[in-house]
């Protein structure tokens, strides 16, 4: 039977193919491959720069290839908590990359591996787990080293088996600028595809061309565990899922919410004895969308097991009827939050071939230090190459500060670089994704406009509980932190009301818009000079920076009193992402502090007084 498609290519319901015959188990097998950190852009089968991949190819061809697959955070740990989840991080309070503090699952929701168990699966995994919420009754028969579909209990019984390659991590690339030089990759340096914002130097072609390398060594494992479940006769009764636990690894990718952070390979090898299951031809390639949400809903309807209604994700792949989200037509969301010890708040809608981004703090610039990704040659050369004046302006933007909003036209410029916000051909787009993106924001509601200090205070014992509670209040935070993307003369009357509000977090994200409108905003200045004398330590934070940026203010005395009397650590440390700004990307203030000083330390917080080297 010939497939049936939608206008942008994603399968949607027809007859199963002809009935099927006797088969020899009830149910199928299913295994998922995951290469850690890497984009769809380092595999040839996806882009013209990639590395070939016999083995993943050979997946391909007796298979589907989805051209629009996304991870919907672009780190591992809240990729990895959506995918088991099946839940938005931010509605659920699993958005901080690492967990601070562990949340339960919400009511109604279990990892979806549990639920194959329930229903008769073997489930194993091998064995990076990394999830920030607490997964309830056992997930797993099995999550170690030693883990596979080997150690089931019977030839019969089904199995899910999840493996995890750590070849292509970002570590891979954390090698000092002499041994890249040394090194003798298979692509030879003059070959090398660079994106349009990165500076074309021997290290960041050398970079690229190691990771390329490294991408040869996961095909290799992916070879292997393909020949153990031949070898095993069990390849015809499994599906095989193969793809990247979000994006990466090149400087702007992992951490960010780019196409090169988010847009990740999925292949999906269709076994002969279960390919009644999937309306389609082998070897093509659907161009709709799926994203982390939909992949543990699919295994479950693949195995003949209920979805869960409390979840976010539907169906891809199975028998018909089932529902089909939004996003399956075209459309795919995206957040970032905290990662390790660097705070910006940005979320992201991709529609079609447009890309929306929210920077919520605008003022921050991508490149804010993270110590963890400067310990990449390619990072720390960039940014001296921008403090150097070595740049061009598409390669500098990495280190300056972002617009409140983008639009991309991503068939036009897929690197990201030309903002099409301000451009008037485009308003009425740029107008209905920002819109679209509140109504998610509202709907779901997302708990990040709340910093996550008053989150683990007030919300974590049961977040989904506490955004619904608060999920009007959250909406009214979405309304002040909007104000920023209107002309001033539209927003001064709001604006004072947001400043003199009882909600501390009215202040907070008033504050953050008079950030955006700078000198514009200097009428509200007594206001604003209120702000600095807050109950509330962050209101305070927030108004420093409004004058660090638009005068020659001095925080250093506020944030050292901030700083001494926090008795949060996880305060501190949104009190250290601000003092890192305002040293390294901000004014160039200078702020003298011993460690002792800083009474609430953890872990982060130490990273961060490492780097400023109190």
């Amino acid at each position: 039977m010939a497939a049936k498609w939608t206008i942008l290519g994603i399968l949607v319901y027809a007859a199963p193919f002809a009935a099927a015959r006797e088969l020899p188990r009830e149910k199928p097998n299913i295994v998922w491959i995951l290469s850690e950190d890497n984009s769809k852009h380092y595999l040839k089968l996806y882009d013209e720069g990639g590395i070939a991949t016999p083995a993943i190819e050979a997946l391909a061809t007796h298979g589907l290839v989805f051209d629009r697959a996304f991870s919907c955070s672009p780190v591992c740990s809240v990729a990895r908590t959506t995918l088991m989840t099946s839940c938005y991080a931010p509605r659920i309070g699993t958005q901080f990359h690492r967990k601070l503090e562990v949340v339960p699952l919400p009511a109604g929701v279990r990892m979806f591996p549990a639920i194959l168990r329930e229903a008769g699966y073997y489930t194993s995994n091998r064995h990076k787990t990394d999830y920030n919420a607490d997964p309830g009754e056992t997930v797993w028969d099995e999550s170690s080293k030693r883990a596979g579909w080997r150690n089931r209990p019977t030839p019969e019984t089904p199995f899910f088996h999840m493996q995890s390659f750590g070849d292509s991590h970002e570590g891979s690339l954390h090698v000092s600028q002499k041994k890249l030089a040394e090194e003798t990759p298979a692509t030879p340096l003059d070959e090398i595809h660079l994106a349009e914002y990165h500076p074309d130097t021997e290290v960041f072609r050398a970079t690229h061309a190691r990771y390329l390398d490294r991408m040869t060594r996961i095909d290799g494992r992916v070879a292997q565990l393909v020949a153990e479940l031949k070898e095993d006769d069990l390849l015809e009764d499994t599906f095989i899922f193969y793809f990247g636990d979000h994006g990466g690894v090149l400087p702007r990718s992992k951490g960010y919410l780019y196409e090169s952070g988010l847009h990740v390979p999925l292949v999906v090898r269709v076994p002969d004895n279960w390919k009644h299951l999937v309306d389609g031809e082998l070897g093509t390639r659907p161009s709709g969308f799926v994203s982390f949400v939909d992949f543990g809903p699919t295994v479950l309807h693949l195995a003949g097991v209920d979805v869960p209604d409390a979840i976010d994700g539907h169906p891809f792949l199975g028998p018909g009827p089932f529902p089909i989200a939004p996003r399956l037509w075209g459309e795919t969301l995206g957040y970032a939050d905290r990662f390790d010890e660097k705070y910006d708040l940005v979320r992201s809608l991709r529609r079609g071939r447009y890309k929306y981004i929210r920077n919520f703090e605008a003022h921050y610039p991508d490149g804010l230090q993270n110590n963890y990704r400067y310990r990449m040659p390619a990072y720390t050369q960039w940014r001296d190459m921008y403090r150097a004046g070595e740049l061009n302006p598409a390669q500098a933007l990495f280190f300056e500060p972002k617009a409140p909003e983008a639009l991309y036209d991503l068939r036009a410029d897929p690197y990201e670089v030309h903002n099409l916000a301000l451009e008037a051909v485009h308003s009425h787009r740029l107008e209905q994704m920002r819109s679209a993106m509140a109504i998610y924001q509202k709907q779901m509601p997302d708990l990040s406009l709340f910093p996550e200090s008053e989150l683990i205070e007030k919300a974590f014992e049961n977040p989904v509980a506490f955004g619904q509670e608060n999920q009007p209040r959250i909406a009214k935070l979405i309304d002040t932190a909007n104000l920023c993307l209107m002309p001033f003369a539209l927003a001064k009357n709001a604006l004072p009301l947001a400043l003199k509000d009882e909600d501390p977090w009215q202040r907070y994200w008033a504050i953050t818009a008079c950030i955006q409108f700078g000198q514009e905003a200097a009428s509200l200045a007594p206001l604003l000079e209120a702000a600095l004398k807050d109950t509330n330590p962050l209101v305070r934070m927030r108004a420093a920076e409004y004058f660090c940026l638009t005068s020659d203010f001095d925080p250093a005395p506020l944030f050292k009193q901030l700083l001494s009397d926090s008795i949060s650590h996880v305060e501190t440390l949104i009190l250290l992402n601000s003092v890192v700004f305002l040293r390294d990307g901000g004014p160039d203030i200078s702020f003298e502090m011993t460690r002792d000083e800083v009474h609430a330390q953890s872990s982060e917080v130490k990273r961060r007084l490492d780097y400023l080297g109190w």
